[in-house]
């Protein structure tokens, strides 16, 4: 015999016991009367016991499925108990969608600083290029690219710029006499999903220079990818100024001209109205749009 009986044919004792009727069972759990009955059997069988027996036209438990119930009740109420500890712990969690890149190369590489403003509240950080379903309730924010995704509650949060960027390494020793000279090196292409429209390339960027770059060397899917890529001395990437600015402070990865485009469209912060109720949340939602407002200014071009 298995040391654990079925766990359909536990459910449906539990709730006959609890009921009192096979009727009053199977409206409890959603099911006939006749799939209580022949749980009840298939309990029976595997614990090779009876611990139901007809009293009139009805069942009821006999004193060894008295006992038997008052024990298995009891573990029961422990799975309540610990669903529900379960959803109290993540009841005030606040979950923050993003964008790949944008969670690792943008926000997650900023949340230090929000923990050192508020170490109480607790987020959870989600990446996915996927937009959540808003009636699910699964999410609290989300950062997205582009206008063509339109959630109730949302706000602006920033327009980035690329600029070209390489490791020092890959030109050093070079002498760069003006920003066509960055057409000569390897160029590393980021195709885009097509679902967030095109975004400006190397093809784009000549015309600003008004030169005609060489076709792209390796094109990557993500902007994160393209800019490790760089990062390992395979070229130049346009990278987007809000996925750089570590590497750009030490010196990882250099400007060598600073001549910025401008994506088509801006990030966006959304949210739902419920989870602002959440510990933090509304301090957290702040936090973003100041993040989002300094990052345009970084992003802005250089006076």
């Amino acid at each position: 015999m298995s040391p654990l009986p079925p766990l359909k044919a536990l459910q449906a004792f539990d709730a006959f016991g609890r009921t009192g009727s096979l009727a009053a069972a199977a409206a409890d759990l959603g099911v006939t009367p006749g799939a209580i009955s022949q749980q009840l059997r298939k309990l029976e069988a595997a614990l090779a016991a009876r611990l139901v027996e007809h009293d009139g036209r009805a069942l009821r438990l006999t004193p060894l499925g008295a006992t038997f119930h008052g024990r298995i009740r009891q573990g029961f109420a422990a799975f309540t108990e610990a669903a529900a500890t379960l959803r109290d712990a993540n009841a005030d969690v606040i979950v923050l969608s993003c964008l790949t890149t944008v969670l690792g190369k943008w926000i997650g590489r900023r949340m230090r600083d929000w923990t050192e403003l508020d170490a109480q509240a607790r987020v959870s950080l989600v990446g996915s290029d996927a937009e959540p379903d808003w009636s699910q309730g699964a999410v609290d924010l989300r950062i997205y690219y582009g206008g063509r995704h339109h959630p109730p509650h949302r706000t602006e949060l920033f327009t980035d710029r690329i600029v070209p960027v390489c490791a020092p390494s890959l030109i050093e020793g070079q002498s760069l006499s003006g920003p066509e000279d960055i057409l000569r090196f390897p160029l590393l292409h980021i195709a885009w999903d097509p679902r967030f429209g095109g975004n400006p390339g190397w093809a784009e960027w000549g015309r600003l220079i008004g030169a005609r770059p060489p076709p792209a060397n390796l094109t990557y899917g993500l902007s994160g990818s393209a800019i490790d890529a760089s990062l390992a001395g395979q070229g130049f990437v346009l990278g987007q100024l809000a996925f750089i600015g570590p590497e750009l402070e030490t010196g990882k990865l250099v400007i060598p001209f600073d001549l910025r485009l401008p994506l088509p469209e801006p990030y966006y912060l959304a949210w739902n109205p419920d989870s602002l109720h959440k510990t933090g949340a509304r301090a957290f939602q702040r936090w973003l749009l100041g993040e989002g407002r300094a990052q345009g200014l970084v992003s802005a071009p250089p006076l």
